[in-house]
Formats: C-alpha cells, sequence, structure tokens
C-alpha cells in the first residue's frame, strides 16, 4: 500500500468516524435530559467541527483550514465558558429562593 493510498483510506474512516460522532452529539443534544448535558454535547460538536476541518485540511492540503479550526476552538471554549456561567447564575438564583429545607 502506498503512501497516498494509506492517506486516502485515513481519511475516508476519518470522515465516517467523525459523522457517527456527530450523530451521536445531535442524539444527546435532542435527548438531553438536562441543560449541562445539552452543553456539554454542544461543546463536543464544536469539536467534531474542528475535526472535520482538520481532515478536510489534509485531505486537501489547504493549510489555512488549520487556522480557522484554532479560531473555531477558541470560540467554542468562550461559549462553553459562558454557558456554564449562565447556568451556575441559574443554580444560585434556584438555590436563593428556596430555604434550607428544599420549599418555596
Amino acid at each position: 500500500m502506498t503512501g497516498s493510498a494509506f492517506l486516502e483510506l485515513a481519511v475516508a474512516v476519518s470522515f465516517v468516524l467523525l459523522t457517527i460522532a456527530l450523530l451521536l452529539v445531535i442524539v444527546r443534544i435532542v435527548r438531553g435530559p438536562t441543560l449541562p448535558d445539552r452543553v456539554l454535547a454542544l461543546d463536543m460538536m464544536v469539536s467534531v467541527g474542528i475535526g472535520f476541518i482538520a481532515v478536510i485540511a489534509i485531505k486537501t492540503g489547504y493549510m489555512l483550514y488549520l487556522d480557522i479550526a484554532i479560531s473555531l476552538g477558541l470560540v467554542g471554549f468562550l461559549a462553553t465558558v459562558a454557558f456554564a456561567r449562565y447556568i451556575l447564575q441559574r443554580w444560585q438564583m434556584r438555590a436563593s429562593q428556596t430555604d434550607g429545607e428544599g420549599n418555596r
């Protein structure tokens, strides 16, 4: 097996595995069951997107795509932090509305 044939096989396998991962992430976003599960799934979707971009960069040989993947990683990280902060504030607000026994 030549190097280019192996690279084409690796790219094809990568696309299949990333597609399966994307479908599983979409299932987790839809099913939940909680908001933190959905936030984690959205973060994983960003990671899978970065994987797709990296594989496309390898397949085409156009390495500018890697800059796009890095930018997407930074934006995805900031979005995850923002969602986590929102969830924390929501939890703190609910905790302040209840007394020590969980009654309103």
